[in-house]
């Protein structure tokens, strides 16, 4: 038995994938102001759908919602150090 470590990768086409966000009752929304960039809840969104995206020359990227697969469960808002994330009813 080969006691080597094998990588794996999983190839996802975003273009083929369901939109799957149009059901969610709450939506977060990133006050960018507060945004300090720190990825912290991109890692935690369980539907990937957080990336950090340029907002202003100069600054940080900061968090960006992609709200065709988002499903509005929270994680994010719960887990982002200075609250720069709200829960809104859709």
């Amino acid at each position: 038995m080969d006691n080597k470590k094998r990588e794996i990768a999983i190839k996802h086409d975003i273009k083929k994938a369901p939109k799957t966000g149009n059901w969610r009752y709450m939506r977060p929304e990133v006050d960018k102001e507060k945004c300090i960039g720190c990825t912290t809840c991109v890692p935690f969104c369980p539907d990937v759908s957080i990336e950090m995206k340029k907002w202003k020359d100069g600054e940080k990227d900061k968090a960006d919602i992609d709200y065709d697969f988002c499903k509005g469960c929270g994680v994010c808002a719960d887990v982002c150090p200075v609250k720069a994330i709200r829960m809104l009813k859709k």
